[in-house]
């Protein structure tokens, strides 16, 4: 069994929505043979896999990827207008849930949120789980400059927490990125600093204190969380601005999150499962940005010296225990 949780793909009518010109995500179909999604800070290449449903199930297939949990990903719909935003993100989660009816055994889906209104997001997060069968969603690390701790995002973290739906924080241009412009930077580093700036701020805000039952899953292996969590704890024992926010460490709070396996590298792989535990972490793959690959991403995986227990809930047991958790 294999589940891929990270990986992404543009449902045809979210093109077919930029395709009219009316948005702030800008389509260019003139600069090769796929299209080019631009937007501030950074852009995607659409190859066949990022919205050819079938080109994607061959890859998945050669791959040995049984199925795959599907998100938007960048730039998402919160960069809209309110009203664009939410419905861009209705179209999405509608087309997400035709496809997981229509191949219940490849497909789960993580629902686009209108975060830049965040209890209309809230209410999209309750419609999708509850009317359109869909498995969580996915927030972005900070919504047009707006960190996750801001007390606007609230309503969303206690709808998830209701509703016992993961959420998959996913990173996006951080705010400032003027120095990560050049040399691809905001994608290789930009997204896990912003990654992990917005889960220590989640932790220090105290939002995991308000929201016990709330479940996180820190893409690309949580940026660099596992690596900073003693240095966390470190400033937490010493600084006393910080020591009174919450009433535990921050390696506490991060040992209850979810990692998602988007790093290829075996040694930041077993530092992970050292720090956070097998039983935390999701296969992820990353496909079919460009610097994604599901073979690798399964490899990396088998070569870990593990017990089969621990690989097969990498895997895809991990991801299940979530979902069953809605239904229960």
């Amino acid at each position: 069994m294999t589940i891929d949780v990270h990986n992404h793909f543009y449902p045809e009518s979210y093109l077919k929505h930029l395709d009219t010109g009316k948005f702030a995500a800008r389509l260019d179909h003139n600069e090769g043979p796929d299209p080019i999604l631009h937007y501030a800070g950074d852009h995607n290449i659409l190859v066949p896999g990022h919205r050819d449903l079938s080109a994607r199930i061959e890859d998945m297939e050669e791959a040995g990827m049984q199925s795959q949990a599907l998100t938007l990903t960048t730039p998402g719909v919160h960069i809209e207008e309110p009203d664009a935003g939410r419905e861009l993100a209705r179209a999405v989660n509608e087309d997400f849930a035709t496809i997981c009816s229509e191949h219940a055994d490849r497909f789960y889906a993580f629902a686009a949120l209108p975060l830049q209104d965040p209890r209309a997001a809230a209410r999209e997060l309750r419609h999708a789980v509850e009317k359109l069968g869909l498995h969580g969603a996915l927030l972005f690390t900070n919504i047009n400059g707006r960190p996750l701790d801001d007390p606007a995002f609230a309503p969303v973290f206690a709808q998830a927490e209701e509703l016992r739906a993961p959420l998959l924080v996913h990173p996006t241009s951080p705010d400032d990125y003027r120095m990560l412009e050049d040399h691809r930077l905001v994608p290789l580093l930009g997204f896990l600093f912003d990654t992990t700036t917005t889960i220590s701020r989640l932790v220090f805000s105290g939002t995991f204190e308000r929201h016990p039952g709330l479940v996180l899953i820190a893409a690309h292996l949580g940026g660099t969380l596992p690596y900073v969590a003693e240095r966390l704890d470190r400033g937490y024992e010493v600084y006393p601005e910080i020591s009174g926010l919450i009433p535990r460490r921050p390696s506490e709070y991060l040992s209850r999150l979810y990692y998602d396996t988007v790093a290829f590298d075996p040694h930041a792989l077993s530092f992970a499962r050292t720090t956070m535990g097998s039983g935390q972490m999701l296969l992820g793959s990353d496909y079919p940005h460009q610097i994604g690959d599901m073979t690798r991403a399964i490899g990396a995986i088998e070569d870990l010296a593990l017990p089969d227990e621990e690989r097969g809930r990498i895997f895809g047991r991990n991801f299940l225990d979530l979902i069953h958790a809605i239904e229960r």
